[in-house]
């Protein structure tokens, strides 16, 4: 099989490559910078070059795929939500998912991919937790939501082309490279952790192995059209998580921070980690998928070392 990603150079998209090129496909990366990210091409996988747009250069690069990945756009954190910040997180979005729709459609029908994937977010749930929330749950409002939706319909296009169109939509990542993960762990290193706001919010979270895992389903398995959950069955209190990262790790989650200073310091962006996100991969259960990962234990004890 020969897939290409969009934004296979960064952490997700790398892990994602490993594992398809390990099970012996034909593994492409279209990157901005491929000299400069040379490094960060996994082995055996092709770095090409791309310009975010729907030039013929990209349009080669697609051409008889059978697989598309687009996990590239800005990083939601940690930098402030300034209005050029948040502009630059949809018009990264946005113009990356166009760009290879449009390449797509370039295609005459027979060399198009059969599969178009897109990475997306569980910010669409956010304080929809009076139940577990399921794809078929109706999306919430705010920045994050609406930004999410505006990304889904961008590439649901594909869809018009004849191509099966599947959004990822991804809980809180756990992985030891995982940027955001880091800055959570901090403060258990210099022993002040404890939990964030009340604590009662819902945290939901995967550990990166299944969200590659549902990634490969998504590609994989003709049924996933649309959203897909890529999240922990166990979604729990946001002070239960706090309490399991301190035992792993051997120190204290004694330390609480409110959220009024949460929201003085973070404003806006303050709602990645105040705000509650009860989220279960209702679609994936039902699918057949086994969780390497599925309890915050097993999580931990394979991504967090001693200190």
């Amino acid at each position: 099989m020969k897939v290409v990603i969009a934004g296979g150079s960064g952490f997700i998209g790398r892990r994602l490559a490993r594992s398809l090129v390990a099970d012996g496909h034909a593994v492409s990366i279209l990157t901005r910078s491929p000299e400069r990210r040379s490094g960060r091409v996994p082995l055996g996988a092709v770095a090409v070059a791309w310009s975010m747009r729907a030039d013929d250069a990209l349009v080669a690069a697609l051409d008889g795929a059978d697989a598309v990945i687009n996990v590239a756009g800005e990083a939601i954190g940690p930098r402030p939500w300034i209005l050029g910040r948040k502009r630059a997180l949809v018009e990264s979005r946005l113009r990356a998912t166009e760009a290879l729709v449009e390449a797509i459609r370039r295609l005459s029908p027979d060399r198009r991919p059969g599969v178009f994937v897109q990475a997306s977010g569980t910010d669409v749930y956010t304080g929809l937790d009076v139940e577990p929330a399921t794809e078929r749950t109706p999306p919430a409002g705010g920045f994050l939501a609406e930004l999410g939706i505006a990304w889904e319909a961008a590439a649901a296009a594909a869809a018009e082309l004849g191509v099966r169109a599947a959004f990822v939509r991804t809980a809180f990542v756990l992985a030891r490279e995982a940027p955001l993960f880091a800055l959570l762990r901090l403060p258990f290193r210099l022993f002040v952790g404890g939990r964030l706001g009340s604590g009662r919010q819902w945290f939901s979270w995967v550990h990166i192995e299944d969200l590659v895992g549902t990634y490969r389903l998504a590609i994989d398995d003709e049924r996933v059209r649309g959203p897909i959950n890529a999240a922990s069955p166990n979604p729990m209190a946001q002070a239960e998580f706090a309490r399991a990262l301190g035992r792993a790790m051997h120190r204290p989650a004694w330390f609480p921070v409110p959220a009024v200073l949460l929201r003085l310091a973070m404003r806006e962006q303050a709602t990645l980690i105040v705000d509650s996100r009860r989220v279960v991969p209702a679609l994936a259960i039902e699918l057949g998928y086994r969780h390497r990962f599925p309890t915050l234990e097993a999580a931990l004890a394979e991504i967090v070392g001693p200190g």
